[in-house]
């Protein structure tokens, strides 16, 4: 994931930092609000390490996954949705109902 992701979405990130880091404060993080040179001040002296080795430690968790508050977020799904133009052929709307192609009915 990327730092925008994060920034984004700060607040949907707060499971994933305590999971991380469980000493992590929930108000602390507030004051934060995705800064990140505050949040890497922020986990080097909760972990009691030098910066370098905070913001290396944040950048590993920062390979992992997006929480799933993030990926069901409307707006993200409504940025997805305006990558697949690119899938769409000419003249459609990404954005129309795709009921036509059979996948809504019911069995």
């Amino acid at each position: 994931m990327k730092w925008h992701h994060i920034e984004e979405n700060w607040a949907a990130f707060y499971e994933a930092i305590v999971d991380k880091w469980p000493e992590a404060d929930e108000a602390e993080l507030d004051e934060i609000d995705g800064d990140q040179r505050a949040f890497v001040k922020y986990i080097a002296e909760l972990t009691e390490q030098e910066l370098a080795d905070a913001r290396e430690e944040i950048l590993d968790w920062m390979r992992g996954e997006l929480p799933s508050d993030v990926v069901m977020d409307p707006g993200h799904d409504g940025h997805s949705i305006s990558l697949s133009a690119k899938y769409v052929g000419e003249g459609e709307d990404e954005y129309d109902d795709d009921a036509r192609f059979g996948d809504d009915e019911k069995e």
